[in-house]
């Protein structure tokens, strides 16, 4: 077995090493990894909008080459199926550049094939601050789970929320998002009165939700994947009286989600996030980018923040693309990616050349009606955010 296991490390290396010479010349590929089906489904679709929104912009061919997508479906937080997607990018399908990683399993998965193959490898979502220290090759386009949970506790303090409970998905963003908040609070003078990890997948929120109002803490701070838990968690919430009982929602904007907002009722009204980008974000750049994705995406609902990723990503990509003359070279991709900066639809992004990690701004934002429909209106900044950790 092990033997085999070697034997088949070699022949993977081999086939890596022989990829670049049988590239296509007249095409640029670009394989993009994410969950278009199962739970996550929507994490795919939102970044697969993204790119359709930017290519119907500015084209499908960049220094005289044709862009072509290739997308992969992991099917959830699979990172198994990541790794054997991303080996057959590089090795049948001969991509130039790996994207997508809606889900941080998959890109921590991927990252040795990047490093290995010299593949820049662009991070539409997957947010936990560890990423791009696992490859020379990584570059995120996305955010940081410290990067937008250390300001809210920041703005917490300022705001006479003392003491929280804290409630995050229990692997890596959701344990990033905990120490973040939590270590800020506690800097702040403020306390930690709980602190609540659930299951990635499926999880049952009532009975923690009961402890956040036996705990009777000021607020909750939470942090739950995008999507269907957002929902559960705002339902519980407002069913098992924590409004009634005067202890307020703060959290990262994955909890009030562009994109389900709609569907989540009342019990988001006055929720306050901290988060990068908002749909009702006011810049020439935004409107462009969402009339750009209804155009795109007719069945495509309201675009969030892994539709805005993915489209700076796309930006990032045809930057590079043109910069190198339609020769991608691993190395000198990752020179370009390095201090790139955007005029992105969620306002100015830039690329940390030490990190390879996004710098921008974090918003500050209220659930709000804007003419009857909800939207997280933002109302404060942190400007030049970092990841805090790094």
């Amino acid at each position: 077995m092990k033997f085999t296991t070697i034997a088949a490390a070699f022949a993977t290396t081999a086939l890596f090493a022989f990829a670049p010479g049988a590239q296509a010349q007249d095409t640029i590929k670009v394989g993009v990894i994410a969950a278009f089906s199962g739970p996550f489904a929507d994490y795919g679709k939102q970044m697969e909008g993204g790119i359709k929104a930017w290519m119907a912009q500015h084209g499908d061919t960049v220094a005289g080459k044709k862009i072509q997508i290739i997308y992969k479906d992991t099917t959830g937080p699979a990172p198994e199926v990541a790794k054997r997607l991303a080996q057959e990018l590089v090795v049948r399908d001969k991509v130039d550049f790996l994207a997508g990683f809606g889900l941080t399993p998959e890109a921590l998965a991927v990252a040795p094939i990047a490093q290995q193959a010299k593949k820049p490898m662009i991070i539409m979502n997957a947010a936990t601050s560890v990423i791009t220290t696992k490859s020379d090759y990584i570059a995120r386009f996305s955010m940081t789970l410290p990067q937008i949970s250390a300001p809210m506790a920041d703005w917490a303090v300022k705001n006479k929320i003392k003491t929280v409970a804290t409630v995050v998905a229990d692997y890596g963003p959701g344990i990033d998002a905990e120490k973040a908040f939590s270590e800020r609070l506690v800097k702040n003078g403020g306390t930690v009165a709980e602190a609540i990890r659930v299951p990635l997948r499926n999880p049952e929120f009532a009975s923690f939700i009961q402890r956040i109002k036996d705990a009777k803490p000021d607020a909750v701070f939470v942090f739950v994947p995008a999507g269907e838990q957002s929902i559960a968690f705002m339902k519980g919430y407002r069913e098992r009286g924590l409004a009634a009982a005067g202890i307020r929602v703060i959290a990262t904007g994955d909890l009030t989600d562009d994109h389900v907002l709609p569907a989540m009722g009342d019990a988001t009204q006055g929720v306050i996030t901290t988060f990068h980008y908002s749909a009702a974000h006011k810049s020439p750049e935004n409107d462009a980018f969402l009339k750009s994705f209804a155009a795109a995406n007719p069945q495509g609902g309201r675009p969030n923040f892994m539709a805005v990723a993915a489209y700076d990503g796309m930006n990032a990509i045809y930057q590079v693309s043109q910069k190198l003359n339609g020769k991608i070279d691993g190395d000198k991709a990752m020179e370009v990616l390095k201090g790139m900066k955007i005029q992105s639809p969620r306002g100015p992004i830039s690329i940390d050349p030490a990190t390879r990690d996004v710098v921008q701004t974090v918003y500050v934002r209220k659930v709000e009606n804007v003419n009857g429909q909800p939207y997280n209106v933002e109302f404060d900044q942190f400007t030049n955010q970092k990841d805090p950790g790094k």
